[in-house]
């Protein structure tokens, strides 16, 4: 699906998350990365979803204004945890009628204090499932999960590739991955992908690292590995967030970099509501915003 103003420079396309604001000044800040990077033409734009649904009224909130205010192309995400089919399959619906074409569906994380995912006993047990009752719902654009580094609860790199598989054919028309920082991880995934007939395309997340100490926490529960050269990289530099973001461009724009040149074109950046950071790498990467290619 093409962005109602998306456009490919140099046949490189990207795309960004945001999460729904807890906060008005939190809701101010996200409305200033997004306007901060609406000028660059991403293809969409992704808001995300909180453990077992907690934020699906925020997030809601913030893909319609998406939508209203701003010529991006927003994309909800969606999870079936601790909800039944039918609430799953309403808010589905709820989405279309408000020309909400996009999906990002997962299967998502158990609530805060439960250890463990319980499906709903009438809900959709896993994103296979989600994607196809999704697609029964509307014919949704429909992204999915995908870990080069293996999901924490798969059995097996094969039973997690398997999983992939079934996504796509329940009807996923993209595969987003899990951020990583090794390229030779997402290379040697991308290989594994394609020859298990995997066709769609596999677009690396990539999260620039602006507290180190945070991206450690994150990676812990998603299975994402830490290098020690990141660390090293980093060290030193807790009251520093001036050189951070300098450190953290340098070390994210090399990787997207590599990427291009093993022949990657889509790139997906996980922002956390900072525009800075993503526009810097998008600069980079020979993105410009919309008048400044109009006006060569």
């Amino acid at each position: 699906m093409t962005a109602r103003n998306g456009s490919e420079q140099g046949g490189i396309a990207v795309s960004f998350e945001f999460f729904p604001p807890r906060t008005p000044e939190m809701e101010e800040a996200l409305w200033r990365a997004v306007k901060r990077l609406e000028p660059l033409s991403p293809r969409f734009v992704s808001v995300t979803y909180g453990a077992g649904g907690s934020t699906r009224e925020r997030t809601h909130a913030t893909v319609l204004r998406i939508r209203r205010e701003t010529g991006l192309e927003p994309a909800a995400h969606l999870t079936c945890v601790g909800a039944a089919r039918g609430e799953v399959d309403d808010v589905a619906r709820a989405y279309w009628d408000a020309g909400i074409r996009h999906i990002v569906a997962l299967r998502g994380d158990p609530p805060e204090g439960q250890a463990a995912d319980v499906p709903h006993p009438d809900g959709y047990r896993f994103a296979a499932e989600l994607v196809a009752g999704l697609k029964r719902v509307a014919d949704f654009d429909i992204s999915v999960a995908a870990y080069p580094e293996i999901h924490p609860e798969a059995s097996s790199a094969q039973a997690d590739l398997d999983n992939l598989k079934r996504k796509v054919d329940a009807g996923a028309t993209r595969a987003i991955t899990q951020f990583f920082f090794n390229v030779d991880d997402y290379l040697r995934f991308r290989d594994r992908v394609r020859m298990a007939g995997i066709a769609v395309p596999l677009v690396p997340g990539i999260l620039p690292v602006t507290n180190y100490r945070q991206v450690v926490k994150f990676a812990g529960t998603c299975g994402a590995g830490v290098p020690a050269w990141l660390a090293h990289h980093f060290e030193g530099l807790d009251n520093d967030p001036e050189t951070r973001k300098l450190v953290a461009a340098t070390i994210a724009g090399d990787q997207c970099r590599r990427l291009f040149r093993e022949g990657v074109t889509d790139f997906h950046f996980y922002t956390l509501n900072r525009a800075d950071l993503a526009y810097a790498i998008c600069h980079l990467l020979g993105l410009r915003p919309r008048a400044e290619v109009a006006a060569l």
